[in-house]
């Protein structure tokens, strides 16, 4: 079967499976990416490509300056293609099966106490000063990320509906398109609150959505890359990287730090498997026993 035909078929078999619009864009980029690694080598047909054309091509990634996690990504979606392959009786195995994924580090950055204070300063000075409804918006956009870890599709879906400020609680569609239910503290309702007056003072009337760019339009991914972006260049923080999921990673990081259980953790971050959550559990394991050396009742006990 030619190859660029079995793309295709891939990507419709996707669609036709309710795929995510996400995930069909990086199925379109990271398995495009290999499709035309092939056929710039004359391979056109599904049935030419082996194991040695699948490494090939991440280690020409690998060369050109991709991490592990990239590669072992696209390598995932390479192997998905071709199981679909399998699946339609093209090809007999997987020759993507026999490359082995790297081995990626573990170690993932979080903010500090004092850098989510010098961020939420930053805006609150910007408020104060001008009154903009960027301002406003961004803070309570990684309030809200600090609050409840909730995901950037997360963050441009949110709506309004969504909140139930008497109950406490907001309503999230991840991943699996599965609607979660998360408790919100106090302050995440009073902030949110406060956020909802101003909006309708701005706007006069209010969108369904929480999050909206300067025209009162839903916000895309690219609009929620500049928030981060713009607060990346201001903070020039240089031992973190200032985004979505480093807000998201700073909530797990406390929730493993407090002590929370392994399963109530999976819970708030809604992890589809407790073997991610227990991954960030044990990767700050030194850091719990850190503080238990220090904080432990025992250490004012006389014995």
């Amino acid at each position: 079967m030619l190859l660029k035909f079995a793309f295709q078929d891939f990507l419709d078999d996707r669609k036709f499976k309710n795929t995510t619009g996400k995930n069909i864009r990086n199925y379109q980029t990271m398995l495009g990416e290999f499709v035309n690694y092939c056929i710039q080598h004359e391979i056109v047909s599904v049935e030419d490509i082996t194991f040695n054309h699948v490494r090939k091509h991440l280690m020409e990634c690998q060369e050109r300056g991709n991490i592990a996690g990239s590669i072992n990504t696209k390598l995932m979606r390479i192997r998905a293609f071709l199981n679909y392959m399998v699946e339609c009786e093209v090809i007999k195995k997987n020759p993507a099966q026999q490359v082995k994924m790297q081995k990626e580090d573990v170690k993932i950055d979080v903010f500090t106490d004092e850098q989510i204070s010098q961020m939420l300063s930053f805006y609150r000075r910007i408020k104060q000063r001008d009154k903009s409804y960027v301002a406003y918006r961004d803070y309570a956009i990684i309030f809200t990320i600090l609050g409840i870890g909730i995901r950037r599709s997360e963050i441009i879906n949110l709506k309004w509906s969504d909140i139930d400020f008497v109950n406490q609680t907001i309503a999230v569609f991840g991943k699996s398109r599965r609607r979660d239910i998360l408790p919100i503290t106090d302050k995440l309702v009073k902030e949110l609150s406060a956020y909802q007056i101003y909006c309708k003072q701005h706007w006069g009337e209010i969108s369904e959505f929480v999050f909206v760019k300067r025209d009162n339009t839903q916000m895309t991914e690219n609009a929620l890359m500049l928030v981060f972006k713009y607060l990346r260049q201001k903070m020039n923080f240089k031992d973190v990287r200032v985004s979505a999921h480093t807000f998201r990673h700073t909530f797990c990081h406390r929730l493993a730090m407090s002590g929370m259980s392994a399963f109530a953790i999976q819970k708030l971050m809604r992890h589809q498997n407790i073997t991610v959550t227990m991954r960030y559990v044990a990767m700050w394991g030194n850091e719990l026993r850190e503080q238990n050396t220090k904080y432990n009742p025992l250490n004012s006990i006389d014995i």
